[in-house]
């Protein structure tokens, strides 16, 4: 019955955040339409990029409906992880395209410094404005749906620069109107691009700790070690590995060594449950061995039923420890 409940809470969920992102993506694509128009009448390099950056942010979306579609199919065949991944994927692909429209903005802003085309300012302001209430909404329907996704995240990330692309764009636009200063509509891009490239290597990083097999920020493998190994009847902990299947989704497998007069079923059952309740750990799979006597004894060295290559630290209580010492 629990795993019933779960499948079908990921469902709603999953429903939901279908919802929402297909609501932001229907606003977003209306508003981009018009606003291409105008930056080409206005001559606003501030209003083509928030244009090419709003292309960006419905690709994204797109990105990410398709990613969730993906991600829902059950594991088969050579794929036992199901296509989880893919949300990482599309993680990593909108943080990428930050970095290369960034790139294309930077260059085409610095540029237009030492050659600044007549810009219409009345125009720049007027459809910034009616931006910033698109993204205001775009941004609001996005949050609704699961950020601890890093999927969703990076549609987010996209969206939210865009809103704050807007607001510089705006700014712009006024300056231009009081003052006639063309270049604020270049230092408006610049302000842009500096904040995409944030988010961008913000959502490369995240997506590259989970393709590297990292264990996730929130989790620090060491103190879950000393955790494991200081559970009744456990002589030692090596051979841990936390990793993320996808965000918000930690997995952990390790090698305990149980003391011969423990039940390792018993032991495995404790172990499990402490790191589902303290460190919200549920995909676990854990090789329980009982431990030769000679692991107890003072003095001992190795016990000889270790794994020929154990990887990483060994975890030992800490009364073992001191006798070892």
């Amino acid at each position: 019955m629990g795993a019933g409940h779960g499948h079908d809470h990921h469902k709603v969920s999953a429903d939901s955040d279908r919802r929402w992102l297909a609501g932001a993506l229907a606003v977003i694509v209306t508003f981009l339409i018009g606003e291409v128009i105008v930056g080409i009448v206005a001559d606003s390099l501030a209003l083509l990029s928030d244009a090419a950056h709003m292309t960006t942010d419905a690709a994204s979306i797109v990105l990410a409906l398709l990613a969730i579609r993906l991600a829902a199919r059950p594991a088969t065949g050579r794929m036992t992880f199901g296509w989880k991944r893919v949300e990482i994927l599309s993680a990593q692909a909108n943080g990428l395209t930050l970095l290369l429209l960034a790139a294309w903005l930077g260059y085409e802003a610095i540029r237009r410094l030492f050659e600044p085309p007549e810009v219409h300012g009345a125009l720049v302001l007027i459809t910034a404005l009616i931006g910033i209430a698109v993204n205001v909404l775009a941004t609001w329907m996005i949050s609704r749906a699961d950020r601890s996704s890093l999927n969703i995240e990076g549609a987010y990330q996209h969206i939210l620069n865009d809103l704050f692309a807007f607001i510089a764009t705006a700014v712009a636009g006024l300056v231009i109107i009081l003052t006639g200063w063309v270049q604020a509509d270049v230092v408006a891009t610049l302000i842009v691009v500096a904040l995409m490239v944030k988010a961008g290597i913000g959502l490369i990083r995240a997506s590259s700790r989970i393709f590297l097999e990292a264990a996730p920020d929130y989790l620090d493998p060491e103190q879950v070690g000393r955790d494991m190994a200081a559970r009744e009847g456990v002589t030692e902990v090596h051979d841990l590995h936390i990793w993320e299947i996808t965000s918000g989704s930690p997995a952990l497998s390790a090698h305990v060594l149980v003391e011969p007069d423990h039940d390792c079923h018993a032991v495995r059952e404790d172990v499990a449950h402490m790191l589902d309740h303290e460190h919200h750990i549920e995909h676990v799979t854990l090789q329980v061995d009982h431990a030769r006597p000679t692991v107890i004894g003072i003095g001992a060295t190795e016990p000889e039923n270790h794994c020929g290559e154990a990887h990483g630290p060994r975890h030992v209580p800490r009364t073992h420890a001191a006798h070892t010492h």
